[in-house]
């Protein structure tokens, strides 16, 4: 049976090229997570000279239902400018656009051929889909006489590769690392996995800081919360630095941006929360709006505030630290770059007491020195020389403020710093 899409393949082609080959097998990895899989399974073999020859996506999830084809498919979405790269902000689960993602193998690939078994009433069925990039808005699909396995699961085979050994081993399984690694914390008791060539995908590489089974409690009703912390090496992609919460069957219920998120410096983590007292919560509405519904699981619960409070102690203080880390290696890259070049080293407690401070100041304020080029990092340095011997060291505290936002304990901070 043959079939097509909404949008033409011309269209598909023309909004699907934001995709890299990266991001292309990662949607069939989130699309085998969608499907409820715990297990995905990326298999390849390459030639003697580096091209890969076969390469599949599996997974156990419960396949794709034949009577709902259409529906996966053919993408919901009738203009261009519809189809782009998103992320549910309050679940982790459906992560991929329906349809959509699985009209990224053209970056990988010039044609596509899904095999599946999925369980409609009591029986197992399996069939067959096939695409190419010449018509992406068309697809080829047939039942098979019997069922090829008994469990559900799915399978993508990619057909005439257009990558090489090298950049899959190089360049998209450390992509896979940084896209799948919180993913895999948030599930890690669900026993989520993913596999290459039979390999367990490792991140601990990526992994800076840990620390699990920390126990916090609400004393007044006993409410029992289980913390997990994890700071990563790199950036999450799209994903970023969240809060994880989930309730007592392990079911992710919502997440969110951490208080901490988008500080201009390199402290990406994930915070898992574990309680039954996410059952039946209201994550919905503002406040005021769960108080007049007199909702008791609610942000505007005691117990969620004493949470949130808790955790945001934690999360400073272990960025405290890695800023007060992160602050030394600073200043070797500004001594390295020539940023101090020519200074005048017959006053060295002068640049002893300017190194503190720029020291100092990063802790406080790393905005302050992000996405800086050579030049502009040597006149900001002498800016601060110059104000530093001077008299004016109270003004600058205003001069910052003017910059970046300056919260009250930063500014009290500061002051003490340059009362010194």
């Amino acid at each position: 049976m043959a079939a097509h899409v909404n949008i033409t393949s011309n269209g598909i082609q023309k909004v699907l090229r934001n995709y890299t080959e990266k991001q292309a097998l990662a949607e069939y990895i989130w699309n085998g997570f969608d499907a409820r899989a715990d297990t995905i399974e990326i298999n390849f073999n390459a030639n003697p000279l580096g091209f890969i020859d076969h390469l599949e996506v599996v997974d156990n999830g419960y396949g794709i239902d034949f009577d709902h084809l259409v529906s996966k498919f053919n993408p919901f979405y009738e203009s261009e400018k519809a189809l782009q790269l998103a992320v549910n902000r309050n679940k982790s689960v459906m992560h991929g656009k329906n349809g959509v993602g699985r009209l990224t193998f053209f970056r990988l690939a010039n044609d596509a051929e899904w095999t599946t078994t999925f369980k409609k009433g009591s029986k197992f069925v399996s069939g067959k889909i096939g695409i190419g990039v010449g018509s992406l808005n068309s697809y080829q699909s047939v039942i098979f006489d019997q069922p090829i396995q008994e469990h559900t699961g799915t399978t993508v085979r990619f057909l005439n590769l257009k990558i090489n050994e090298s950049h899959l081993l190089q360049e998209i399984i450390p992509y896979l690392k940084s896209e799948f690694c919180w993913f895999l914390e948030l599930n890690k008791k669900k026993n989520y996995r993913i596999l290459i060539n039979g390999i367990l995908l490792d991140y601990e590489t990526h992994i800076a800081d840990y620390q699990d089974d920390m126990i916090l409690r609400y004393e007044d009703t006993n409410t029992t919360f289980r913390l997990k912390f994890v700071q990563w090496n790199e950036s999450l992609h799209k994903e970023l630095s969240k809060a994880y919460f989930i309730n007592e069957k392990l079911e992710e219920v919502h997440k969110e941006y951490t208080t901490l998120n988008k500080k201009a410096d390199e402290y990406y983590h994930s915070i898992y929360i574990e309680s039954e007292f996410f059952s039946e919560f209201d994550f919905s509405g503002t406040e005021f709006e769960m108080q007049a519904n007199l909702y008791s699981r609610s942000k505007s619960a005691p117990e969620y505030k004493f949470l949130i409070k808790k955790v945001n102690e934690l999360l400073q203080l272990k960025r405290k630290a890695f800023l007060k880390e992160h602050s030394g290696k600073l200043l070797e890259r500004y001594e390295k770059e020539g940023v101090f070049s020519g200074y005048d080293e017959t006053h060295p407690e002068r640049k002893h007491n300017l190194l503190n401070v720029l020291k100092s100041l990063y802790e406080i304020q790393p905005k302050l020195f992000s996405n800086l080029s050579i030049d502009q990092k040597k006149i900001l340095v002498r800016l601060l020389d110059t104000v530093l011997i001077s008299d004016q060291r109270a003004g600058l505290i205003d001069t910052i403020a003017h910059v970046v936002t300056l919260e009250d304990d930063e500014k009290t901070e500061l002051s003490v710093l340059l009362a010194d």
